[in-house]
């Protein structure tokens, strides 16, 4: 067990210094980091709590997400009535209390009708129930209701999608390390380390972006337009910025391009005017479609939505074959950047507004990090000198390995992209603390044997066999339970969790197998007759 040949002291040494040197950046200032260029400079990243930033707590309307799948539907039914062969004449779909209904022309069409809808509709999870009741009233009126269980479905999957769309567009804020994770079934917890101006943030998040381009309604009377009143097949959406004075607008119900069939959007600026617009790329299909839709509507005017309101409604004035556009209105540069941002990372399935929000200013989180070196640096002499007075020359190997651990430890963190937050120092301290115990077990077990008269080695070596054992049943419920916090746990409890699982598995190396290596080579060198522990 003492024998330790020439390649496994180079191997055990080599390990600890590469993780030793992952550690060095996260000592450094980051703007000496990053002068190092494309050099790996991994270092670890401060949560909210101590570098400052942005909380926000989002919440979704589950009735929102309830009106779509209804109008989804309405649609749906509307296009596959349609499509049948033959085709199955219906009469105008009412959605009204969140329920579809409609009349069949012909009534001898019902089973075929029931066969159309039953596809619109799919089971839900195991549960045995579907996404949609179907019911016949007075055989010609089919009726069609959303199921509890299928709106259950419906919002955790938008709520998942959400909170995707979410970190993408944070992401692209070039945020380091946020945090945002779902709380409950309908919110949204977004933390942003280092943001101190949280309206740029809940505005970006805010915006559902939902992309919509739909041909005018040139038939609609004015005069009832402006009482909320559109032809059928059109519906009046609000036009604020409309350059001929009316706030409102009446556009084709059936879209025509929507905006999931982008790939791009970029801020830029127009050739013409130099004011700021949006740059859009359409995919394949969206692009195709664009085309024809431009072709076939020379002259006509045609209207671009953003989240239900108009913001532009130029005339095709020659088709736009290149699969590209501009939208432009009353842009900033900042404005016109958030809108592209959104687009780029696409619309969110539900709209999120703000519930609760809060700013962590950076002196806080400079006062935590203060507590806590001071906290470690008290932690570490504490134990230096307890095993110094306590075992001697073995108080010196334990308090190398102590040492080495700690920067272990940040080595570890930074090449895992790791979040060290107040909760994180915390288990930081506890593992300075605790890094000893192994040691402690090690050599009360040598100083125990040497009392039963084994000599030097045999003493040593004992120690170190019969310890592992209890120190190994020791720290494995230590790691069940850090295991179960990381499980289970989230935001602070987690980030202890991560901190405390490096630490068990860090201080074991260095407390049994790196000085069990010190101790060898100094038996090897010295061959002492007796030891002072």
């Amino acid at each position: 067990m003492l024998d330790f040949p020439r390649w496994k002291v180079t191997s055990i040494v080599a390990f600890l210094v590469a993780l030793m040197l992952l550690a060095v950046p996260s000592f450094l200032p980051e703007s000496t980091t990053n002068s190092w260029g494309k050099f790996p400079h991994p270092r670890i990243n401060l949560g909210l709590d101590l570098a400052g930033g942005s909380y926000l707590l989002l919440e979704a309307d589950t009735k929102d997400i309830a009106t779509k799948r209804v109008e989804l539907m309405r649609e749906q039914v509307a296009t596959e009535m349609r499509r049948a062969s033959p085709r199955i004449e219906i009469g105008d779909i009412s959605t009204r209390d969140g329920t579809l209904s409609f009349m069949l022309r012909d009534v001898t069409k019902l089973d075929a009708a029931r066969e159309v809808l039953n596809k619109l509709t799919a089971g839900v999870g195991m549960t045995g129930q579907r996404d949609w009741d179907l019911n016949v009233v007075d055989s010609s009126r089919i009726v069609m209701k959303p199921t509890d269980a299928g709106l259950k479905a419906a919002v955790d999957q938008a709520m998942g999608d959400a909170t995707e769309v979410v970190r993408k567009r944070i992401d692209e804020l070039g945020t380091r390390e946020p945090t945002i994770v779902r709380q409950g079934s309908n919110r949204i917890v977004v933390q942003v380390p280092g943001l101190q101006n949280p309206d740029a943030l809940k505005k970006l998040l805010g915006e559902t972006a939902e992309l919509e381009f739909k041909l005018v309604d040139l038939t609609a009377d004015p005069a009832q337009i402006a009482k909320g009143n559109a032809p059928i097949g059109s519906i009046v959406l609000p036009y604020p910025n409309n350059p001929q004075g009316a706030p409102v607008i009446a556009v084709r119900r059936s879209p025509t391009i929507m905006g999931d069939q982008l790939t791009d959007a970029r801020q830029s600026f127009n050739q013409q005017t130099n004011e700021p617009e949006v740059v859009i790329t359409f995919d394949s299909q969206g692009g195709r479609r664009f085309a024809n839709l431009t072709q076939a509507n020379v002259g006509k005017p045609f209207a671009i939505i953003l989240d239900k309101k108009v913001i532009s409604a130029p005339n095709i004035n020659e088709p736009i074959l290149g699969g590209t556009a501009s939208i432009s209105g009353s842009f900033t540069v900042e404005s016109a950047t958030q809108l592209a941002i959104a687009l780029r990372s696409g619309k969110l399935p539900v709209a999120l507004k703000v519930v609760e929000e809060s700013t962590v200013g950076p002196d806080l989180g400079k006062e935590s990090i203060r507590a806590g070196i001071l906290a470690s640096v008290i932690a570490v002499t504490a134990v230096v000198v307890f095993m110094l007075l306590t075992y001697g020359r073995f108080g010196v190997y334990a308090n190398l390995a102590v040492v080495i651990n700690v920067v272990v430890i940040v080595g570890v963190l930074a090449l895992l992209n790791g979040t060290l937050t107040l909760p994180g120092i915390a288990g930081f301290v506890l593992t300075i603390g605790t890094a000893v115990d192994a040691n402690v077990l090690i050599n009360e077990r040598i100083r125990e044997e040497r009392r039963r008269g084994r000599n030097v080695v045999q003493a040593v070596e004992l120690g170190y066999k019969e310890a592992s054992r209890t120190i190994f049943e020791a720290n494995v419920t230590h790691a069940i339970s850090g295991i179960i916090m990381l499980l289970l746990g989230s935001g602070p409890v987690k980030g202890f969790a991560v901190v405390l699982l490096i630490g068990i598995a860090t201080s074991v190396f260095t407390a049994v197998t790196f000085t069990r290596m010190m101790v060898a080579l100094w038996l090897r060198k010295a061959r002492p007759t007796d030891i002072n522990i």
